[in-house]
């Protein structure tokens, strides 16, 4: 499938109007997505009419943000939409002021590359966080997760 980037269109919408099925494709626990969700800041990504994309950003202070979910639709990964929002928190964020943006995610896999792509550095490990913070073990290739990494974007 062709998808033309430059068409995407993201969008603010309320808590109630994120996608609850396309934030479970980055934190499995509902539970835990809940618990942020109506403190933060809600976007999603649209191609035409179809919802392909969503981010979440919650303010932890006047000059930072943290990065608490985003998602791509599975039928549209590895096409640039999740470059393309990430580029949009980064933009948005350095248009507010913002200095600082923070996240959380697992120690290897895919998502850490991309996020070191765009700028990200590794600033703490939150040891054991996964094994925690969730009653199901989250598995990825066949490993894992128990430690978070804190990665920072000084902007």
């Amino acid at each position: 499938m062709v998808v033309d980037i430059k068409t995407l269109n993201i969008l603010k919408v309320l808590p109630t109007n994120t996608p609850m099925e396309l934030l479970l494709e980055a934190d499995p626990s509902e539970k835990k997505v809940k618990a942020y969700l109506d403190k933060s800041y809600c976007y999603i990504a649209k191609l035409a009419e179809k919802v392909v994309g969503v981010y979440v950003l919650q303010s932890i202070n006047k000059t930072t943000l943290e990065l608490m979910n985003i998602a791509t639709h599975p039928d549209f990964q590895g096409k640039g939409i999740g470059a393309k929002m990430l580029e949009s928190i980064i933009q948005s964020a350095r248009d507010l002021g913002v200095k600082r943006l923070e996240l959380g995610t697992g120690t290897f896999g895919y998502q850490l590359a991309f996020y070191q792509k765009a700028g990200f550095r590794v600033d703490s490990i939150d040891k054991d966080f996964f094994l925690k913070n969730y009653e199901e073990p989250i598995f990825e290739m066949g490993i894992q997760h128990k430690d978070m990494l804190r990665l920072v974007l000084e902007l």
